[in-house]
């Protein structure tokens, strides 16, 4: 019973303390949030009044408790300091202790408050700007290929992947279903998808937590989607009537203009060949009690029809998009990127923010997901 007793104490002291990690992490988060946009550095200088330029003081940096002592305002010049400083360093503590209680005293729980910091920035970022940064998902990347290796020489400390190649098809798979999504929609309705920022931000998920992840994410971030998005379109349909303003800057398109990405098609079509490769290989005697080989390699065979169908839109893409440039550059049309621009009204919450919901939660409880989906197909017993 004292052991008991101890080792909660001991696990109630951390979680606590992974908390107050979280809300100092929190604040940097907040420095992140607002000069990555800027270009600026998170270094130097030093936090200060964005207002007065006055340096703040250490003791007025305390997260949480400076903010409520100073009534939200600066000492110097009182101008109000947004709501949004106590509400991150809040939320990063809270998760910071979700992940602690989730992971306990392990590596995996080190590496994935990394994780979550990254995710809080993408999606406070993206809410503001439209932008998701490159400092986060091109450095997330590569960190989480290099997590999977530690996954490998340390199995027992619960990373959510064990192989560098499970971390390499994540990353594929992630830039190839954004990537299709994005060219489909260009191409069928010659206006912009959801950007390649998306594309980097899932493939970092896919570092992490793998092709499974990518999946998983995708479909919870699409079900928190359709949720939030409902009331959001709700409002802006209905109570802002901006509907026909919208039907009729659509009317005004150039319909002969395709805003095709070409990096976007090509990753598509690096992707696209790398998974048949890695699915091809895969094409062996299946041993399964469930279910005949030969329904396993059809299914396989489907995967790689779809992964044929993904190089053939990468194809149409590129070749579209040499075609609009070869014109453009024979008429000496300038392309307008305004015209371009995804706005709120038109689109209402960037994707980033679903994405980075959907991959915490896969994150948290991923395998337990798919071991309950297996359950219910009756694949597992």
């Amino acid at each position: 019973m004292r052991n008991l007793i101890t080792t909660d104490s001991f696990h109630i002291f951390f979680t606590i303390l992974s908390g107050m990690f979280g809300a100092v992490f929190g604040s940097f988060c907040n420095v992140c949030i607002y000069r990555f946009p800027r270009s600026e550095s998170i270094i130097k200088p030093g936090s200060h009044c964005p207002k007065c330029e006055n340096p703040i003081a250490w003791y007025d940096n305390i997260p949480l408790i400076s903010w409520i002592i100073l009534l939200g305002k600066c000492r110097h010049c009182k101008t109000s300091i947004s709501i949004q400083y106590p509400f991150v360093e809040l939320i990063t503590a809270l998760l910071f202790a979700i992940v602690y209680i989730k992971f306990q005293f392990s590596l995996a729980t080190l590496v994935y408050f990394f994780f979550t910091a990254g995710l809080i920035i993408v999606i406070v970022q993206d809410l503001q700007t439209w932008t998701i940064p490159d400092e986060i998902t091109l450095t997330g990347i590569l960190v989480g290929v290099g997590v999977s290796l530690l996954g490998m020489f340390f199995p027992e400390q619960g990373l959510r992947i064990e192989n560098p190649l499970e971390a390499v098809d994540g990353i594929a798979l992630g830039a190839l279903l954004i990537c299709l999504m994005d060219l489909i929609v260009i191409l069928l309705m010659k206006k912009p998808g959801m950007g390649f920022g998306d594309v980097k931000l899932l493939s970092m998920l896919g570092a992490f937590l793998g092709w499974r992840g990518v999946l998983g994410s995708l479909m919870i971030g699409s079900m928190f989607g359709s949720i939030i998005g409902f009331f959001v379109i709700l409002y802006y349909r209905y109570i802002k009537n901006i509907e026909e303003k919208i039907e009729e800057e659509n009317k005004n398109t150039n319909t002969d203009f395709y805003p095709i990405d070409p990096i976007a098609s090509i990753f598509l079509g690096i992707s696209s060949i790398y998974l048949m490769i890695r699915v091809l290989i895969s094409l062996k005697p299946q041993t399964s009690t469930t279910f005949p080989d030969e329904i396993i390699n059809g299914f396989l065979y489907l995967i790689i029809a779809f992964l044929l169908f993904s190089l053939l839109i990468a194809l149409i893409s590129i070749f579209l998009w040499r075609k609009q440039f070869a014109k453009i550059e024979h008429k000496g049309i300038e392309s307008n990127e305004k015209d371009l621009e995804i706005t709120l009204q038109a689109h209402y919450i960037p994707f980033g923010p679903y994405l980075s919901l959907g991959g915490f939660t896969f994150l948290l409880f991923g395998p337990e997901l798919i071991s309950k989906y297996l359950q219910i197909l009756n694949i597992v017993k």
